[in-house]
């Protein structure tokens, strides 16, 4: 099935979404340089005439960095993921909302997967809809942990400055 896509602009980079007009099926960081590969790039403006998923996408991802929203609420494909990281993602979305945090080992629980924790942190690097479906609310007991996402070199960051703009964290002093 064809793909189309939108570029949406944040303070965390350019991103672009993807769509097979019945699920949102990735979603990636961009740099302005790149083209979206083996997909019809859309004008987000115009995307609802030809993808209402993909223009629904855009506009609430546009909500979601203006802060006029806290949870994107979308159909997801996640592709050729096994089933274990399905639910595991699935629960991700359903379960922890903005504004909160849960650790790679609660989430291992809450899924009901039996997985360890360390196999939740695989998982959330093979996430192919971050923001989305929020691996940035995925930390370690005893920190941040790890971020697949954001520009190149900008991962970790990308995750910090996503949780505090949800208020999962609290602000840097300086």
């Amino acid at each position: 099935m064809a793909t189309h896509s939108a570029a949406v602009d944040t303070f965390v980079g350019p991103l672009t979404v993807f769509s097979d007009g019945r699920s949102v099926v990735r979603l990636e960081w961009c740099t302005s340089a790149e083209a979206a590969v083996s997909a019809e790039t859309i004008p987000a403006e115009a995307a609802g005439q030809s993808d209402p998923i993909l223009a629904e996408a855009a506009a609430q991802l546009r909500a979601y960095f203006d802060g006029l929203l806290g949870d994107v609420d979308l159909p997801v494909d996640f592709g050729q993921v096994s089933d274990i990281a399905r639910i595991v993602l699935t629960t991700l979305a359903d379960e922890v909302p903005a504004g909160t945090t849960v650790t790679y080992g609660q989430l291992a629980e809450a899924s009901g997967t039996g997985i360890p924790a360390r196999a939740v942190g695989g998982i959330m690097g093979l996430n192919p809809i971050p923001i989305i479906v929020p691996c940035h609310r995925v930390v370690a007991g005893d920190g941040l942990g790890g971020y697949s996402g954001g520009l190149p070199g900008h991962e970790l960051e990308t995750k910090r400055r996503l949780l505090e703009f949800e208020g999962a964290l609290p602000q840097p002093l300086f």
